[in-house]
């Protein structure tokens, strides 16, 4: 079982990735085209992959 100072650890964690991966992806889609701006949304959509399992964690 975690404690509630690491699932506040967990959610700020997932608060974090999921804001960056946004901020990415707007930046992508606004001002990039081509290869970089597949990349860019790869690297994107592998962070809110990442999140997930921070955010469940910090449900539980």
């Amino acid at each position: 079982m975690m404690s509630p100072l690491d699932k506040m650890w967990a959610s700020f964690v997932a608060i974090g990735l999921m804001a960056f991966a946004s901020v990415l992806i707007t930046f992508a889609r606004a001002k990039t085209q081509g290869a970089v701006r597949l990349t860019l949304s790869i690297i994107a959509f592998a962070m809110l992959v990442l999140m997930l399992p921070f955010a469940l964690l910090s449900m539980l």
